[in-house]
């Protein structure tokens, strides 16, 4: 038979080791001072640039930036991208889902569509709505290959400048659209659905409750960029004479000759947009979030609270007179 060893008393058991002679040292890293002592130097330089240079008129540009025309055509560009964003991704959804039908006609009709539609630039199809009616002198709505009318108008009646746009825009969306929501759903593990099958769950609530709540978070941030893409994509317009933001500030700088702080003002109206956009984008995100991720990151405003009240609690506070 084997010997058993004896327990391990304080006498036999090994010395607990002495750290108390070594020194912390901070780790050192030089090259990200330099980096970051060469990007501050050049933000500095930019800024006083943008400071100390005449040339760009900012009395000019803070006198047109809220003038009542350059307004309106920031409301006719949120107004398409509004329109064109939510027919498109509406649209876009319902090519996803004919791409993944099991019927041959709807993928290929889906496909067909998306393949047109990304192969062609924007401003050829802008161009092309706008001058339908010179193929289709009227457009009706009835009984295919009858007599049969419910509706009757002329094209150029019913393609208007602003209609032209929302049809370019939004099917120009749409193509988009439709493969990033069917990349999203096809990102979702295939045996959750399959699990849910089995216990019984109809197919409608396995697509609204199980596979589109996942496939969200892989949508949303190619989403957003598509809109936010689509609102500087409305500068386009412009070719169709459309007031729009970029169209409006070009008739101003055209009559007034102060093109670079007019182009300043639509710039700066397209980056506020923007940026309100990626703010909406933080927080939807977030909210979608909230299945993958055991702790929900802090917001911005969260953080600044904790850091307040952190610093604010650790500062000492003097004594009353």
């Amino acid at each position: 038979m084997s010997a058993i060893a004896p327990p391990a008393t304080a006498e036999t058991s090994p010395p607990t080791p002495d750290y108390s002679e070594y020194k912390l040292v901070p780790a050192r890293n030089p090259w990200r001072w330099v980096g970051t002592v060469l990007v501050a130097a050049g933000v500095a330089a930019i800024a006083w640039s943008l400071v100390t240079n005449p040339r760009w008129e900012w009395g000019v540009v803070a006198e047109w930036f809220t003038a009542q025309s350059v307004v309106n055509g920031l409301i006719e560009t949120l107004k398409l991208t509004a329109i064109s964003g939510v027919l498109g991704f509406v649209l876009g959804f319902i090519l996803a889902l004919m791409r993944l039908s099991a019927s041959p006609l709807l993928v290929s009709v889906s496909w067909t569509f998306s393949w047109i539609f990304r192969s062609t630039p924007l401003l050829v199809q802008l161009l092309l709505w706008y001058n339908l009616g010179y193929l289709y002198e009227k457009i009706s709505l009835g009984i295919p290959f009858t007599d049969v009318r419910f509706f009757e108008a002329q094209t150029t009646t019913l393609i208007s400048q602003f209609a032209a746009a929302v049809l370019g825009l939004t099917l120009n969306q749409a193509a988009y659209s439709a493969e990033i929501i069917r990349g999203g759903i096809l990102s979702v593990d295939q045996g959750q659905l399959e699990a849910a099958s089995a216990l019984g769950i109809p197919a409608w609530k396995r697509s609204t409750r199980i596979v589109l709540p996942q496939a969200m978070r892989a949508i949303l941030p190619n989403a957003f960029n598509e809109i936010i893409g689509l609102v500087k994509g409305t500068s386009i317009v412009y070719v169709l004479a459309y007031s729009e933001l970029f169209y409006t500030v070009q008739v101003i700088y055209n009559r007034t000759q102060q093109v670079l702080p007019l182009l300043l003002v639509a710039t700066l109206w397209y980056v506020v947009i923007t940026s309100v956009l990626s703010v909406f984008q933080y927080y939807i995100e977030r909210h979608f979030s909230k299945g993958a991720l055991r702790t929900l990151p802090l917001t911005p405003l969260q953080k600044a609270r904790k850091f307040f009240t952190t610093h604010v609690a650790s500062t000492p506070t003097k004594d009353a007179r």
